[in-house]
């Protein structure tokens, strides 16, 4: 048995972040996960650059988070972008604002900020312990299998960051969902976000696999995205397409926009007046500059294009992806679905189970990429953190 002030479950963004108000707060902090090595997910996030949060007015950072976002509004207000990024500098990681407004450590990685971050909740006293499974909890207590066999710990406050449940090799597995079903919470089922997209390509675009599509405009129901997308072997994939995950779930088709700085009328009359003698792919190369692998996905989704210009350039505006499915919940970069903030009160404290705080991913909310998942997160953390500290102080 044993005994500490906090208890937090899961050694994520979430979970750290959580750990680290609770010790601010002047508690005893001990930190468990099941892997061999912490904040795995963050690791492979930074080998591309790590995207910490996003530049932009504070309304519009908070809309990308759809149908959570009034639930998430309160913390992110709490930990917002440029507070995101004195966080990292405080942790001797200077930042810098890319083009799109992306925030990334000069670094690039994840590994400088994680080193810097831990050896300071070390310093602080938060004590970690790698795999240690948690299985659910044996009267007051959360019991964890371990490598020394079972292990249970006595809390008077508890933080779960369990994650979601794609990625499964870095530890996101989502097991958690059946103990805190059998404990008497519902779950959402978990469901892909951020995914890629399965297509089923003809032998012709094969020449075309690894190739990235610029300056397209993508769209699906409601939602609407502009960005790059890569054609592989078995789709597309990409931060352009991630954002209309939502929307490609519920069943609704994918719309590429190929000119998306160009109105139909003007496309439709430079296409008129490029016709002469010159073929149709010669027309799209020099009206819309479009790229090979541009022009081949125009080819593959609408062949034969017609030789109309209205209605090549109405279909240009709109070309049809024939989309099979999204990627597995596994592959995804992060899950919809998991614990819903109506089992939470609005200090993201169990309903079922007083004194047991949630954040981080395992949470029912989703976002994209491009800083989103990150801050919310980190934010979640904080939150759950703190309200874990007062609900200790208060016992």
């Amino acid at each position: 048995m044993i005994q500490t002030d906090a208890l937090v479950v899961g050694a994520g963004p979430a979970g750290l972040m959580a750990a680290e108000a609770l010790s601010q707060a002047g508690l005893s902090v001990l930190v468990a996960d099941h892997k061999p090595s912490v904040a795995r997910k963050l690791l492979m996030a930074g080998k591309s650059g790590l995207n910490l949060t996003r530049d932009e007015p504070f309304d519009a950072f908070v809309a990308h988070y759809g149908t959570a976002a009034l639930h998430l509004r309160p913390m992110l207000a709490a930990l917002p972008p440029d507070a995101v990024r004195a966080w990292a500098e405080g942790l001797g990681q200077p930042c810098f604002t890319g083009s799109t407004g992306r925030v990334f450590p000069n670094a690039m990685k994840a590994s400088p900020l994680l080193r810097a971050w831990l050896a300071r909740l070390d310093a602080s006293g938060v004590q970690r312990r790698t795999r240690w499974r948690w299985v659910g909890w044996e009267d007051a207590a959360a019991r964890f299998d371990t490598p020394e066999g079972p292990r249970l710990v006595i809390a008077k406050t508890t933080v779960l960051a369990l994650g979601g449940a794609s990625w499964l090799r870095l530890g996101s597995d989502g097991a958690w969902a059946k103990t805190l079903t059998r404990a008497g919470t519902r779950i959402a089922p978990f469901q892909p976000a951020n995914a890629g997209l399965l297509v089923d390509w003809s032998p012709h675009m094969t020449a075309h696999f690894g190739a990235p599509l610029k300056g397209v405009g993508w769209r699906a129901g409601a939602l609407a995205s502009r960005g790059e997308a890569v054609i592989s072997a078995r789709g597309l994939e990409g931060g352009g397409l991630y954002p209309l995950t939502p929307a490609l779930r519920d069943g609704a088709a994918l719309h590429a926009d190929l000119a998306p700085d160009i109105p139909t009328g003007i496309l439709a009359q430079r296409l008129a007046n490029a016709r002469g003698k010159q073929s149709l792919a010669n027309r799209l190369r020099k009206v819309l500059h479009l790229d090979p692998a541009t022009r081949a996905l125009a080819m593959e989704c609408a062949r034969p294009l017609p030789r109309d210009p209205d209605s090549l350039a109405r279909l240009l505006k709109a070309l049809p992806i024939p989309v099979a499915g999204l990627r597995s919940l596994d592959e995804a970069i992060s899950t919809a679905g998991g614990l819903p903030f109506a089992a939470l009160d609005a200090q993201l404290m169990l309903k079922t189970r007083p004194g047991t705080f949630c954040a981080g991913e395992m949470l029912d909310w989703e976002a994209p990429t491009g800083g989103y998942l990150l801050t919310a997160c980190l934010a979640t953390g904080l939150a759950a953190g703190r309200a874990a500290a007062r609900h200790a102080h208060k016992g």
